[in-house]
């Protein structure tokens, strides 16, 4: 059982990222994966048995998630002065669902299946019409926080295929917070290490001291940011990504925020 429990505190931090990004909230994602946890100590059979602990884990969230709630909460979106309409709010929950599986975490379409305890064909169906929708999208403005000119370049590209703005890149957070107050962005895309040795984190919780607007953290250490044990944020991507996987969490926070 050691062994079991090792490959869970593994995948734990990912699980949590799911919840957080599916929910919009860390505190609601962490709640979610909390009651999981409980039910896993409850009846610890399938874990224990389990061919990969990961899907396992995904699909044993995914039955507490329906239990307790079906449907993603929808009524907590962003106020952003009705100047961006979210394009995936009217996303059915099983659709998003699927495409954060898939082009967050990872997973193949057969073990997304399993975990939604579905066919693949049925999952590939359910991430056609989640990126059909994703294509009516509404323009948001963005702001990139990031040292690295060429990661800037790249990500302020993928912003722009998506058909959104980009109202400025920082790689200082006096750059930063003068670029918010400026140009009011609707999202912020910040990396954790910055230019002089600003911190991102630091620079994002100053910023939000006067404003609001949902935030994506790109970092190569994931991890750190879900541990479960203080304020953290509830969308964070992991470099390196997969453009498609950029646009999808931007999708999402722009569509679901405390």
């Amino acid at each position: 059982m050691a062994d079991i429990q090792d490959k869970i505190l593994v995948n734990l931090p990912y699980l949590r990222r799911y919840a957080r990004m599916l929910t919009g909230s860390q505190e609601r994602g962490d709640e979610y994966v909390r009651a999981c946890l409980e039910a896993i100590v409850e009846e610890p059979e399938s874990i224990r048995v389990a061919k990969d602990v990961r899907v396992e884990l995904f699909a044993r969230f995914h039955a507490v998630w329906s239990a307790v709630d079906s449907v993603a909460p929808e009524d907590a979106t962003i106020d952003l002065d009705s100047r961006v309409k979210r394009s995936l709010a009217s996303l059915p929950s099983r659709e998003r669902q699927a495409l954060l599986l898939v082009s967050v975490e990872g997973f193949l379409p057969s073990e997304a299946g399993v975990i939604l305890g579905t066919n693949v064909a049925e999952v590939e169906a359910l991430m056609r019409k989640a990126r059909a929708d994703l294509s009516q999208r509404t323009t948001a403005n963005i702001l990139i926080i990031e040292d690295d000119a060429i990661i800037a370049l790249n990500n302020a590209e993928i912003v722009r295929e998506m058909g959104h703005n980009v109202t400025g890149t920082a790689a200082r957070q006096s750059e930063a917070i003068a670029l918010v107050e400026q140009t009011s962005p609707d999202l912020i895309l910040a990396d954790i290490q910055l230019a002089d040795g600003d911190d991102g984190i630091k620079t994002v919780q100053e910023i939000l001291k006067t404003a609001k607007m949902p935030v994506i953290f790109v970092t190569g250490f994931p991890e750190r940011l879900l541990t479960g044990r203080t304020l953290e944020p509830a969308f964070v991507i992991t470099k390196p990504f997969e453009p498609d996987t950029l646009k999808t969490a931007i999708a999402h926070a722009l569509s679901t925020s405390d």
